[in-house]
């Protein structure tokens, strides 16, 4: 299933879950966001509010927001 919304650049896929935990991600998903074999992904969860994969240009931003940023 996909479901767009591209003028506010908002996009929904499903996927499904292989018996070893392994997800596809959508082709025209890999397209957009760049994504290609061997590429290393984070995958950020909550409890409430579910799973997300940001995009990997911000990685260090977001390894900022969670350990803080310069704290040693």
């Amino acid at each position: 299933m996909k479901a767009t919304d591209e003028s506010q650049g908002r996009y929904a896929w499903t996927a499904r879950v292989g018996e070893k935990g392994q997800i596809v991600i959508p082709k025209e998903a890999r397209d957009l966001f760049n994504i290609h074999p061997g590429d290393t992904i984070l995958l950020l969860g909550d409890k409430e509010q579910g799973m997300a994969i940001p995009p990997q240009d911000r990685f260090e931003e977001i390894f900022g927001d969670i350990f803080g940023r310069g704290k040693n």
